[in-house]
């Protein structure tokens, strides 16, 4: 898997350096400013360099934190079957800790590298702050590119498996979940990390490289970067290092401050993380912006500011929390929505597919209006640069986030690996109490990541215009209108291929799973081994064949309609792909989970399992499967994805887009 994102990290690195170093036409020699026409900045040529360096680092961030991500879950989660055997507490110390390694170790990861980065960069950039800043956006480029392999390869891996094991295993042989006799039940639970925990660790760095990258990159043509104040410049790096002590002390409270004894104790300690981390980086905000930031400031385009750049980062910090709680709200079986879709299960599997399609939709309200309010104080208070920042404010506690998050597949495996080596009952319901908690702060996860998303890529997007030089984005000319339609639709193709990847990686695995189970003698009666190998085969080549599509599409997309049509299409193609992009990703994650919840709801109150309700609300699950690990989570990388692209081939297009219009 690796090796093919690595030959793909390598040919967009000289992709970009090709197109920006072309843009002055490869010239060594010194260009006027693009902001400021009476100094000289550096070549066209050092960008593209610096650019691409700061592509490959960010991919590289990138990838190492996926891939320690699963290192420290698959440690974690055969030590949080063991701690289970003590009591559910103690199960919930270990697995939790291990979620929160991880977060801390991706927001560290992050800020470090950028730092060093930015300060490496100064010594050649000296005084030309726009060039350093824009040469940095690679970096948020690199961390989203390698997001987007990981959750859409990931996504099919775990979903193929997933829905292959689950549809054979309990629908047709009626045998328990993560039963050995599955010979997918091994897919099915490195599936588990690769997609929640690599895919989940390297969506959300990409998100906080990329909130970084578009708020400095406005800082540096506004007050900040033109009178060189350092500190107030790496303001957005300050507020997510406050973010890291904030939910350093956050996670105490869990693990520390107080115990759990019992299961119902599980969930309201995840969601007081939240709380608290929001409450505490509130202050903390308060704090640095008073400390950090001049007493006015001009953002560029903009005018003069009072230091208001506290409510920007905190409207983004609560809009954050609203979505997590809002998600909850319909994903959790602790609330009617989700009770509602597991009583349709009593009339079979198409009611609980219509109030569960219903459910997704209705969930878009609130985190919409959230996102929508956060938009509006922010750009009023700052700009563009204040909806950036609002971003940064969203994703500050991006280590207790995580940490959530992570949780939830540890405690999956850990119910596997119980199942697999023959547990005692007992200990399969502690971590199935566990896992049931997990999914609902997965799909809080899954929350902030998309509203963050929807912040991000209006930031990277403010930025992309102001680089392009357009000034204003016209609805009613066509050349942008065409940009809007195309673009609302590009989030629908995106999911089309990730869906159809997950349905014939699973109908492959179905007919395997089926003919082992129908092939080898012994099977059912626990005497003869399933060849797990060869569905483990199955998910990796599918993972790896289908990835490439759906990544070209949004890798070709930006340069594409930049290069033929120009910025003022391409800047109607991202807004409309943010708009759609937003929507089908919220009701597809929250769908999703919600069958998964009814199915467990219906499992610990309503029938046994087998009975037919359980049935219908396996087949809900099933098909909610891929629409809440590959299609909703992707979406949202799909929609930064192209818009930082935009940004950083920005240069370019404006000097060279638009072909078919200069004919």
């Amino acid at each position: 898997m690796y090796k093919y994102v690595g030959i793909f990290m390598v040919a967009f690195a000289v992709l970009i350096f090709v197109f920006l170093g072309s843009v002055d036409g490869f010239s060594t020699s010194h260009q006027v400013c693009t902001y400021d026409a009476t100094k000289m900045c550096k070549p066209a040529l050092a960008t593209a360099a610096f650019s691409t360096i700061s592509f490959l680092l960010g991919a590289v961030t990138s990838v190492v934190s996926g891939f320690l991500g699963m290192k420290i879950a698959t440690y974690a989660n055969a030590r949080t079957t063991l701690e289970a055997r003590k009591g559910v507490g103690k199960a919930f110390i270990v697995a939790f800790r291990s979620g929160a390694v991880m977060g801390f170790l991706l927001a560290a990861n992050g800020l470090v590298v950028l730092y060093i980065t930015i300060n490496l960069f100064k010594l050649y950039y000296g005084d030309d702050w726009g060039g350093l800043f824009e040469a940095i956006t690679g970096y948020g480029l690199g961390g989203s590119s390698m997001a987007l392999f990981g959750r859409v390869g990931g996504g099919i891996y775990t979903k193929a498996a997933d829905v292959g094991a689950d549809l054979v295993g309990k629908v047709e042989r009626n045998i328990p979940e993560d039963d050995p006799r599955n010979p997918a039940v091994i897919a099915d639970n490195v599936g588990d990390n690769v997609g929640d925990i690599a895919g989940m660790g390297s969506d959300l760095f990409g998100s906080y490289a990329e909130s970084s990258c578009a708020a400095l990159v406005v800082a540096s043509i506004s007050s900040f970067g033109i009178n060189h104040e350092f500190t107030a410049m790496l303001y957005p790096l300050i507020i997510s290092a406050v973010g890291i002590l904030v939910c350093l002390i956050t996670t105490l409270f869990a693990t520390d401050f107080f115990e759990i004894k019992a299961v119902k104790e599980i969930e309201p300690a995840l969601k007081k993380q939240l709380v608290i981390s929001t409450v505490l980086m509130t202050v903390g905000i308060a704090v640095v912006s008073w400390v950090a930031l001049p007493a006015s400031f001009t953002i560029f385009n903009f005018g003069t500011q009072k230091d208001q750049l506290f409510l920007c980062v905190a409207v983004g910090l609560w809009a954050g929390l609203i979505i997590g709680f809002v998600t909850e709200y319909y994903t959790s079986n602790a609330y009617s929505p989700v009770q509602d879709v597991a009583d349709s299960c009593r009339t079979g599997a198409a009611t609980n597919v219509i109030f569960g399609l219903a459910l997704g939709y209705k969930s878009v309200i609130i985190p919409i209006f959230a996102i929508a309010i956060s938009i509006f104080v922010s750009f009023s208070f700052a700009a563009m640069y204040g909806i950036a920042v609002a971003a940064l404010g969203m994703l500050s506690t991006i280590a207790t986030g995580l940490a959530i998050d992570a949780y939830g597949p540890i405690s999956d495996n850990a119910g596997g690996i119980a199942e697999m080596a023959g547990m005692s009952h007992r200990i399969r319901e502690r971590t199935d109490a566990l896992d049931a908690a997990g999914n609902t702060t997965a799909a809080i996860g899954k929350g902030f990541a998309i509203g963050s998303a929807a912040l991000v890529s209006l930031a990277l997007f403010g930025a992309f215009v102001s680089r392009a030089s357009i000034t204003t984005v016209d609805v009613l000319t066509p050349k942008v209108f065409i940009g809007l339609i195309v673009g609302a639709m590009l989030p629908y193709w995106f999911s089309a291929m990730t869906m159809k990847s997950v349905g014939s990686a699973a109908l492959k695995m179905v007919e395997e799973v089926r003919r082992q189970f129908n092939t080898i003698p012994g099977l059912m009666e626990g005497t003869a081994k399933p060849d797990y190998a060869t569905c483990v085969k199955i998910s990796t080549d599918a993972s790896i064949k289908e990835m490439i599509p759906p990544g070209a599409l949004v890798m070709l997309t930006p340069l594409i309609v930049g290069i033929f049509f120009g910025v003022e299409t391409l800047s109607g193609v991202l807004a409309g792909s943010l708009v759609s992009g937003v929507q089908i990703a919220i009701s597809a994650s929250n769908t999703g989970g919600a069958w998964d919840n009814a199915k467990k709801y219906i499992e610990r109150s309503l029938g046994p399992k087998g009975s037919d309700p359980h049935k219908a609300a396996v087949i809900g699950d099933t098909i909610g499967d891929p629409l809440k690990d590959t299609s909703g989570p992707s979406l949202n990388i799909l929609i930064k994805l192209m818009a930082v692209e935009s940004l950083v081939f920005a240069p370019f297009f404006a000097t060279h887009g638009g072909l078919l219009f200069k004919i």
